[in-house]
This record gives structure tokens, sequence and C-alpha cells, in this order.
């Protein structure tokens, strides 16, 4: 699931300062699930640029808000058109990629991020996400028992481990468990060690062509 934060508000409103009518746009999905960009948040935000009006902030500024389904699909945006010709921004508080989508469905609009996106990540406990893919574009979860190196991994040693961890911590972060040693204990648990004998070559990111698509069949 793609985590966000959302940004601090004094951000928010200096982004505001050059449009007066804003909607503010929530997205069902994601980021409804991590907390940041729902209905409720979306009203919360509402409230806080009010309450910021009367402490003399965002002056003249109205705003109105909604919430769709999904802001990454152009299916759930027709709905948009009509409430977009009141308005001169969209504050979404949607990933990236809906804020892009948005941003390209209504292209004579400022549409603006209200939230950061931070990593996809999976649910730890209540109000707590952990990063776990990095979406690298070549997964191997299958020779890692199902625990990634790219994000687990502090340093995403693709051979590890690196030596420097001790009582099963990384050295980069005694709070956290060293990847590999992970990766050693369920592959020793399945009789499998023999994975760690094969050897990746670096991965070199910058030659990453982007942006990337994939089609579907």
């Amino acid at each position: 699931m793609i985590v966000a934060q959302q940004k601090p508000l004094e951000e928010i409103i200096g982004m505001l300062i050059p449009y007066d009518r804003i909607l503010i746009l929530g997205c069902g999905t994601c980021v409804t699930v991590c907390n940041v960009g729902g209905e409720r948040e979306v009203s919360l935000l509402h409230s806080s640029l009010r309450l910021a009006q009367s402490r003399g902030l965002a002056q003249g500024k109205v705003f109105s808000e909604y919430t769709v389904k999904r802001q990454c699909d152009k299916e759930f945006l027709a709905i948009l058109e009509e409430k977009a010709r009141e308005q001169d921004a969209v504050l979404s508080l949607a990933c990236g990629v809906g804020v892009q989508v948005v941003a390209d469905y209504l292209p004579d609009l400022a549409v603006l991020p209200g939230v950061n996106t931070v990593f996809m990540g999976a649910f730890s406990e209540a109000g707590t996400w952990d990063e776990r893919c990095a979406a690298c574009g070549d997964c191997r979860l299958a020779a890692t028992a199902g625990v990634c190196p790219i994000t687990r991994c502090s340093k995403g040693i693709l051979n590890g481990p690196c030596g420097g961890a001790k009582n099963g911590k990384c050295e980069a972060d005694r709070s956290q468990d060293c990847a590999w040693i992970l990766i050693y204990r369920r592959l020793e648990a399945k009789g499998e060690l023999d994975r760690m004998r094969r050897y990746y070559p670096p991965r070199n990111f910058r030659t990453t062509s982007r942006p990337r698509r994939i089609q579907g069949r």
C-alpha cells in the first residue's frame, strides 16, 4: 500500500497564496487507509485552514471539499469537471500519482500536493506502516525468502550480511533487525541456504528508464 504523510499546514498555506477558491480533494484508497487523505482527513484539513483564517492566515480563501474513490484512475474523475469550474486550484490529498493524474485531467487548474508520498508499506500496528517495497522493478523475493534487501537493509545490500550486524540488529540503526540475518534464518529453516551462495551484481539505478510503463495483455 502507498503510504503518505500530510504536509505541514504552514507549507500548504504557502502553496495556496495565489489562489482564492480551493477544492480540497481526498482519495478513497491508500491515503484513506493510512489516515492521511480520506473524507475524514479532508474535513480535518478544511477545519484547520478555517481556524488558520481566524488567526489572520489564508485570508480571502474559500474552501470546499470532496473525495473521489481513486484519484489515480481517470474513470473516477468525471465528476470533478463540474466542480472544477468554480475553483482556482485543487489541493490533492492523494499520493504523487493521484496528483499527476488529476493535473492531467484538469489542465486549466493548479493541482497542488497536500501530502508527501513516503513509501509502499505494510500495516504493522494501529497507525503504523513499515516500508516493504521500493518498486525497483527487479524483484528477488523468491531468492531472499520474502524479505526485501533493498528496503529492509539500511544499505540496500544485495549480497549480505555486511558483517556489521550485532545480536541480529543493523549497525546503522540498532532498533532495526538486520535484513540479511532475517533472510538467513528463513532460508535455514526451509533448508534452502544454498540460495545465499548466488552472487547478485550491484544494481545501477541510474540506468533505469523513466518514466516506466506497463501495458496489460
